[in-house]
């Protein structure tokens, strides 16, 4: 586990700023069109690799789907992507929004995933401290389903991503969460990825939140180094 962080002012630190975010990644009706796969099937012995995402996996930002971190990744591995992250999507944030939820889809998709690549956490730290209980147990709960229900998949969790050089407390916290639910289910952990993009705006799209095409490369670029750390 990480060293302990400050947890003062929890999750109301940056409300003018939060909101204008909240709305931006549940509002924008996206820069790229996202890929379906739900009419192909993967070739026998391809990889299957879901992703649990928002808006930073769904590829919001990037001006073609193939440009975005996740597509990137699994091309240069020659996996079949399963992607259905949606926009503003968390933990708690927005679940169920938009019909099914993307636990459920990932979890009943055919074939199985063999890696799962989870990258949530960002929306969530828009909560008040009141929903505090609801998001860490919403974490646990997550992971523990996939690790129940997906036994046979690497499961792959990756710190929440951030955007800016303020962190709220409440990012803080979500961080602490997210690695030890994925060390209660021996998940892989991805540390510090709230920290890529960090000191770069020139890798933040106009609209000021989500990353451009060079930003999602180098997502892809850390993603690349981290997954060929643990062995995939």
């Amino acid at each position: 586990m990480r060293g302990r962080r400050s947890r003062g002012g929890a999750f109301a630190a940056v409300a003018v700023a939060a909101v204008a975010a909240a709305l931006a990644c549940c509002g924008l009706a996206a820069c790229a069109a996202v890929p379906d796969h739900s009419e192909s099937t993967p070739a026998p012995g391809t990889m299957v690799a879901a992703f649990y995402g928002d808006s930073y996996t769904r590829g919001t930002g990037a001006t073609s789907p193939e440009r975005r971190w996740s597509s990137i990744v699994a091309d240069g591995r020659s996996w079949y992507e399963f992607n259905p992250s949606v926009d503003g999507l968390g933990f708690v944030v927005n679940r169920g929004v938009g019909g099914a939820d993307l636990v459920d889809l990932i979890v009943e998709h055919e074939p199985p995933p063999d890696v799962v690549i989870v990258t949530m956490g960002l929306n969530d730290t828009f909560l008040t401290s009141s929903r505090a209980d609801d998001l860490e147990a919403a974490i646990g709960e997550d992971l523990e389903r996939f690790r129940a229900e997906l036994p046979d998949a690497r499961l792959v969790v990756v710190e929440p991503f951030w955007y800016t050089a303020e962190r709220p407390d409440s990012l803080e916290r979500i961080i602490d969460w997210v690695e030890a639910a994925a060390d209660r289910v021996g998940a892989d952990h991805i540390d510090g990825a709230s920290r890529w993009l960090e000191g770069h705006p020139e890798w933040i799209a106009a609209d000021g939140i989500h990353p451009n095409d060079e930003g999602h490369g180098e997502i892809a670029r850390r993603m690349d180094e981290e997954l060929e750390r643990l062995g995939l």
